[in-house]
């Protein structure tokens, strides 16, 4: 854990504030859940809540599937972060923060084919390099809210994508917001 130097009081509701600087960095808006924990040492700790990150082992076994099955990485997201991937590159995608433009299509309940070229076209996370040339994107949402997405990403500009690709991250999305509903 780092120290931050930052101290605060507690009000008579019980509240904290958790402050501007911390909120930024950490991506945390009005409203987010935040999970708390609690260890023997008696720290209290908050760590923003991912609802797709309780599914994040059926997660990564489904996109495992879907890469086997489309021969494209799958890369399967939340709000703020890649939950799961599967296929050729995915050490580059593995638990890393997903860029602003994702997190608008998200926000935004996009569904999309997209080439590079495309203005629908998105980096994934703030590091892509930019190596892939086709995506196919589906938002997940679960009992109304927008918490994740779905995409089948292609290097191979020659191999291209179709709309049964983005019937599959259609699918794909739709069945893990309905498990998320349960």
């Amino acid at each position: 854990m780092k120290a931050t130097g930052i101290v605060r009081r507690i009000d008579d509701l019980g509240r904290i504030v958790v402050p501007k600087e911390i909120r930024r960095t950490l991506r945390i808006r009005e409203g987010d859940p935040l999970e708390i924990f609690t260890d023997r040492e008696g720290e209290i700790i908050l760590k923003k809540y991912s609802p797709i990150g309780e599914l994040s082992q059926f997660a990564g076994e489904y996109a495992e599937s879907l890469s086997q099955t489309t021969g494209h990485l799958v890369i399967i997201t939340d709000c703020d972060h890649v939950v799961a991937v599967s296929g050729a590159g995915r050490r580059d995608f593995e638990g890393k923060p997903i860029s602003k433009q994702l997190e608008a299509a998200i926000s935004e309940r996009k569904n999309f084919l997209a080439i590079k070229d495309d203005h629908n076209f998105v980096k994934v996370t703030l590091d892509d390099a930019g190596e892939f040339g086709q995506q196919a994107l589906s938002t997940i949402i679960c009992e109304g809210d927008a918490i994740g997405a779905v995409i089948l990403y292609e290097r191979d500009e020659k191999a291209k994508m179709s709309e049964t690709e983005s019937k599959l991250a259609n699918a794909a999305a739709g069945f893990l917001g309905k498990q998320m509903e349960q």
